[in-house]
């Protein structure tokens, strides 16, 4: 089981590796978006954005706003440092039952494009 300063870091690197999509492709696919990535076996909720700027960054408090996140992501640690390590691959993930997305299906297509 990973840490929470080692999925914090993974989420870190999952933003980094986010600027790399071409800007023209974030044009096409990216609506503003606020996601909250539940790390399930540590039992901690990370809170971020996704928009045409980047992705996150994350932080452990939800938005003052008080609405719930638009994307709801629920994984393993250990799951999320292989994923962001391209060790794992999302689709096979998520059809799998190891990551768990909860948003529109707008969203789920948007999504799928950039990853």
């Amino acid at each position: 089981m990973a840490t929470v300063d080692e999925c914090r870091a993974a989420l870190r690197k999952l933003g980094e590796q986010y600027d790399e999509v071409d800007q023209e492709s974030r044009a096409r696919h990216v609506v503003e978006r606020s996601i909250s990535c539940h790390i399930s076996d540590l039992g901690v909720t990370f809170y971020g954005r996704i928009h045409h700027g980047g992705l996150g960054p994350f932080d452990d408090l939800p938005s003052s706003d008080g609405k719930s996140a638009d994307v709801k992501l629920t994984i393993g640690s250990d799951d999320l440092i292989s994923l962001v390590n391209g060790e794992l691959d999302m689709g096979r993930a998520v059809f799998g039952g190891r990551i768990k997305v909860d948003a529109s299906f707008g969203d789920l297509l948007r999504l799928r494009k950039l990853l």
